[in-house]
């Protein structure tokens, strides 16, 4: 089976963990974008920092070479890793096998276009300072580029590695300090030329600049329509509005409708599958549409249902309060996909769900303290067991925030589950008691806010697991009757990355040219 995939995500280059240390860096030429989503003012003081920090990097390598029967493991989050020019012969071609494993699970062991504009003419380029490029165009509009961006980005072969859509160079023969000696544009070929002090050319389309530009409106454009729809807020008198109701088997046959459904999760955070078959594969068919199920201490699918000396709460008969699962992952489960293959028929059992975002969002306009303190003071979320299995225990651990931000100060997850945190508060004691109202007001703003509604067989439930609290009022089984769910996880990442070929099915072309 072939999957085209278009993974973004939008991080610093050093990420911080709650305590201020340093928890990841991302770092790969070949696959920073060139859309460079930030205002024009940052640009160029970024490129030298990044300049600082790759030569610092390249002052401290060690090099060696593996042989044949070694493994070489390293954290990817921390280890900066590279490899040096080599040969194949007939005889002898080089060969490597890898795989990945999350820390979440090392640990508890313990490009689509925009629509083109007409065509411009009297478009001129000119050096508008040391640092920028200008291009006036013929309805007043200008479009500025930072040079070094411009050099980061050459197009050229000798630059740019089309097939892999991927830069060459080693920033060690960076563009920080080459300057533009001559820029000019070419009307009959739309095309911006540069020519550098160290004798260097390169040639930019005048589309692909725009679609690049670093005023507000293009980039607003970009984040909005290709990185990730705007999420809508909603609150429980706006839940029947927001509410919508997909056939599952035309989810699994026709790609517009499967574009609908990620739509809908990635916006209004949640959706409801109607007529899947009496089936236990039900939900591993749906991750599997998407991309890749998620494996977790609990396996690529799970049941809820009550069980004997149950090992999880969610396992008992007792109503389960509002929560987020997993908020003891780095890597929490982004949807979870809940199909009910029989349903109590008792007065209980029925789903509570919350707009977490929205009540976060509440929280920062009514009172911003107390949303400070939710917004800044790690809690331990935790979980220690087996999944019935004594042979494969588990011990999650995972300091995080109850509200957590992206990198443009939007609430981009929730977590929350009081089954799951941790007796353990590591921190000063003077926060605590501030903590706990601040987290009083956020669940009692929650509770505020619930839905309540009782899934039938065939249907499926699937959610955002990073936004939704979601519950479960009580219910009773008999032997007749015996409330039965199946559900499976998806990342986020293998989501949006659907849900940008199936909107922009060219941008695999486009790529490629």
């Amino acid at each position: 089976m072939f999957f085209f995939v278009l993974f973004l995500w939008r991080a610093p280059v050093v990420c911080l963990d709650v305590d201020g240390q340093v928890v990841r860096i991302n770092q790969n030429t070949t696959k920073r974008d060139s859309r460079f989503t930030v205002p024009l003012e940052q640009a160029v003081a970024w490129y030298e920092a990044y300049d600082r920090f790759l030569r610092l990097a390249h002052d401290e390598i060690v090099e060696f070479k593996t042989r044949p029967g070694d493994v070489y493991v390293f954290n990817n989050l921390r280890m900066l890793h590279g490899r040096k020019t080599y040969e194949d012969s007939p005889q002898n071609k080089r060969h490597l096998v890898g795989a990945y494993v999350d820390w979440d699970i090392i640990y508890p062991s313990r490009t689509p276009r925009f629509p083109q504009r007409p065509g411009m003419s009297s478009k001129m380029a000119r050096l508008a300072s040391p640092s920028i490029v200008e291009i006036n165009e013929a309805d007043g509009q200008r479009l500025k580029y930072p040079q070094v961006w411009l050099r980061d980005n050459c197009q050229c072969t000798e630059c740019f590695h089309a097939p892999t859509r991927a830069r060459k160079s080693h920033w060690e023969r960076g563009p920080l300090h080459v300057g533009a000696q001559r820029v000019s544009y070419d009307e009959q070929r739309q095309q911006l030329q540069v020519d550098w002090q160290d004798e260097h050319k390169s040639v930019y389309q005048l589309q692909w600049l725009r679609e690049r530009d670093f005023g507000d409106a293009a980039r607003q454009r970009y984040l909005e329509e290709v990185y990730r729809p705007p999420v809508q807020l909603w609150g429980k008198t706006q839940f029947k509005d927001v509410s919508r109701e997909f056939d599952y088997q035309n989810v699994l046959d026709q790609d517009e409708v499967l574009k609908d459904w990620l739509e809908a999760l990635a916006v209004q955070g949640f959706a409801l599958l109607r007529n899947a078959p009496d089936d236990v594969n039900v939900a591993r068919r749906l991750a599997e549409r998407i991309g890749y199920i998620k494996r977790t201490t609990y396996g690529d699918v799970f049941e809820v249902k009550s069980k004997p000396n149950a090992g999880n709460y969610a396992y008992l008969m007792m109503p389960l309060p509002l929560h987020k699962d997993m908020p003891y992952y780095e890597y929490k489960a982004g949807i979870n996909i809940l199909h009910t293959l029989f349903q109590s028929e008792s007065a209980g059992g029925a789903n509570t769900l919350v707009d977490g975002f929205h009540v976060a969002d509440e929280m920062r306009r009514l009172y911003p303290q107390e949303f400070e303190l939710l917004r800044s003071v790690p809690v331990n979320w935790y979980d220690i067991g087996h999944d019935g299995d004594h042979a494969q225990p588990f011990h999650s651990l995972w300091r995080a925030h109850v509200v957590c931000l992206d990198v443009d100060g939007q609430v981009v997850r929730i977590n929350q589950n009081t089954t799951k945190r941790d007796s353990r508060f590591t921190v000063p004691l003077e926060q605590a008691v501030a903590w706990y109202e601040a987290y009083d007001r956020f669940l009692r703003l929650a509770h505020d806010e619930i839905v309540e509604f009782k899934t039938r067989p065939g249907d499926v439930f699937v959610f955002n697991n990073l936004r939704m609290l979601h519950g479960r009022t009580a219910y009773e089984d008999s032997p007749q009757n015996k409330r039965h769910l199946v559900g499976a996880y998806v990342d986020w990442d293998i989501i949006y990355s659907k849900l940008r070929t199936l909107r922009f099915p060219q941008a695999q072309e486009c790529h490629q040219k």
